[in-house]
């Protein structure tokens, strides 16, 4: 059987429609999933002044750190040790924390990639609440942490980072007290084991 050959001027349309969707999809990306601009947060306008910590204002750089350090080391001491620690944008307008595709929270964590402050998000347990967040997908994977129960993800988040609120909106109340009803069971030492065997929320899975 005679060999089929592509016309030269083909392969060089593939060729070039691959070349563009290379340098289009992260344009795009970049574009309509702005937390992903986590991954580079200096393009979208703020300084990091560590490996750790971003801002747009970086005369609140001491107060950043300090609100860094604490919460740190108490999700490390409470929860558990970090593979690495979190990047934290650190905004102090609305206007930075939009950036970053945010608008109705006051923080935000996005897997392993980041954690995004608001102006109103620079207290000591929204950032506990977020960084345990990203301890959720280093210890259980992004999206196992994402097919996770809400009473177990949201419900840590708001018992560990001792929210001082008494009584939170709902389902936030009733998460918090599932988790620290399950919590008393399981123990400190076989949380993450017990983690792991809780089964994902099927509407998730489904598209639901």
């Amino acid at each position: 059987m005679p060999t089929v050959r592509r016309p030269r001027h083909s392969s060089r349309l593939l060729a070039g429609l691959g070349f563009a969707c290379l340098v289009v999809s992260p344009l795009a990306i970049w574009t309509f999933y702005k937390p992903a601009r986590l991954l580079a947060p200096e393009l979208a306008g703020v300084s990091c002044v560590s490996d750790t910590i971003c801002m747009d204002d970086v005369a609140r750089h001491a107060e950043a750190t300090v609100l860094y350090d604490e919460a740190y080391a108490f999700v490390r001491s409470t929860v558990g040790a970090f593979r690495r620690g979190p990047r934290v944008i650190f905004c102090s307008t609305e206007t930075c924390f939009r950036s970053f595709g945010f608008d109705r929270a006051v923080a935000q964590a996005v897997g392993v990639s980041g954690i995004v402050l608001g102006p109103r998000g620079w207290k000591d347990y929204y950032l506990r609440h977020e960084m345990i967040h990203h301890l959720q997908a280093e210890r259980l994977g992004v999206i196992r942490q994402w097919l996770m129960p809400g009473w177990f993800t949201e419900g840590m988040a708001y018992a560990f980072s001792q929210d001082p609120r008494p009584v939170l909106a709902d389902p936030w109340q009733e998460y918090r007290a599932a988790f620290e009803s399950w919590y008393q069971v399981v123990g400190k030492d076989d949380l993450w084991v017990e983690a792991r065997a809780l089964r994902p929320r099927l509407a998730r899975v489904l598209g639901r």
